[in-house]
């Protein structure tokens, strides 16, 4: 799969609003009528329904006159929860609740100013301009744009983010025939085929730290006097996606340095397509915390972030097929014919066939590296075992030859 094409990217500016006591007594009663609107909706429309028109038509008025919403407003409502429900069939799960607090936005209800950064939305009690707080990171992204859509949010410490989407054409990516393999893993997080790496052991202690936090205070949670177990309920509460946020820290340093990387050196990136995964290797028997250790291995979300910042840096991304790039020799590209003869033992790696070792984490990357130069530039028949003899079965060639 190749992610060459000059298709508009959607950037999502999240924008903190300088809000008076006033205006912010309109906005949480615009969220709780948007809110409100969206359960009643979900419950007393078919779930089957998962068209916005089809809903638009069944319920419009009776949101407007329940809800005091506006009409562009109304409408949103139906397109969110259509959406919803839209995801929820693909995960074969219901949408039971909407539980947090947010209202969408289009170009009717929604404009931005550049001239006095400001932006203007509809709420129950009329239409309100709010200033932005922002920063140059945000002030030059916005620059010349027109958004036509946004959603606000109100966070757990109260201050109140409009999130603009902002459409642009990124620039045109760089030709190359250099390509940067990445192999992605538990132990190392990310090996680059130059051998640039990022240990894991850090984020595997932090997660296994609120492992044991949650355990220990879900036990308290259920135990001892009634204030004690409200206090646990509460530091549960604040605890609450420090774990995810480290993550989403770590995933962001990794693809930024990796796409730097790969835009100066003038070279392509390519990755594993580790699409369904997590489903196979569940399969396998293995102990609770290590279910636990792969489960939250979010492999998915730093590939998102290589590939929208390659594509907003004009570098192009690659994804190759999986297999055998752990058990193949860059050098050689041979795969032993005898899997009970294993190359591979933790983070070594030897080739019996050219003798080649080193780490099997660089080894991989490299492989990577070779499978997306073909994807990236292709030029018909390259790899393949330069060193199988010609009386050998052909079954001993490597799966990596390409037609």
């Amino acid at each position: 799969m190749n992610y060459n094409e000059l298709m508009s990217q959607v950037l999502t500016i999240s924008c903190k609003l300088k809000v008076s006591q006033s205006q912010a007594a309109k906005l949480d009663a615009t969220m709780d009528a948007f809110m409100q609107a969206l359960n009643w909706v979900n419950q007393n429309t078919p779930e089957k329904i998962v068209n916005a028109v089809k809903l638009q038509s069944l319920c419009y008025y009776e949101i407007r006159a329940r809800f005091g919403l506006s009409s562009n407003l109304a409408q949103q409502v139906c397109r969110r929860v259509a959406g919803a429900r839209k995801v929820a069939r693909q995960r074969n799960r219901p949408v039971k609740e909407f539980k947090r607090r947010f209202v969408t936005y289009d170009a009717r209800i929604f404009s931005f100013r550049e001239k006095d950064w400001t932006v203007s939305l509809t709420t129950v009690e009329g239409r309100e301009r709010f200033e932005l707080s922002i920063g140059n990171y945000q002030r030059g992204i916005l620059a010349g744009s027109n958004p036509k859509a946004a959603t606000l949010v109100k966070r757990k410490d109260g201050s109140y983010y409009i999130q603009i989407c902002v459409e642009e054409k990124p620039p045109k990516q760089q030709d190359t025939d250099k390509v940067i393999g990445v192999d992605l893993g538990r132990t190392d997080i990310a090996h680059t085929s130059e051998g640039d790496n990022w240990n894991g052991q850090q984020l595997n202690q932090v997660r296994d730290h609120y492992s044991r936090l949650r355990a220990a205070l879900q036990r308290k949670a259920s135990k001892g006097t009634r204030s004690s177990r409200r206090r646990c309920r509460e530091l549960l509460q604040r605890l609450s996606g420090k774990e995810r946020r480290f993550q989403v820290w770590v995933n962001h340093r990794i693809s930024k340095a990796i796409v730097s990387r790969a835009k100066t050196t003038n070279s392509a990136i390519a990755l594993e397509d580790l699409t369904g995964i997590r489903e196979r290797v569940n399969q396998q028997p293995r102990s609770k915390a290590e279910r636990r250790r792969a489960n939250s291995w979010a492999f998915y979300q730093l590939r998102q972030f290589l590939e929208y910042k390659a594509r907003v840096a004009g570098v192009s991304l690659v994804l190759v097929p999986p297999a055998y790039t752990s058990q193949t020799c860059h050098k050689c590209l041979h795969i032993h014919p005898d899997p009970a003869q294993s190359y591979r033992s933790g983070k070594s790696f030897k080739c019996g066939h050219c003798g080649w070792e080193g780490d099997a984490d660089l080894n991989g990357a490299n492989v990577i590296a070779l499978l997306g130069a073909v994807v990236n530039q292709p030029r018909g028949p390259g790899l393949f075992c330069s060193l199988v003899e010609q009386s050998r079965p052909r079954a001993t060639e490597s799966p990596l030859r390409t037609a």
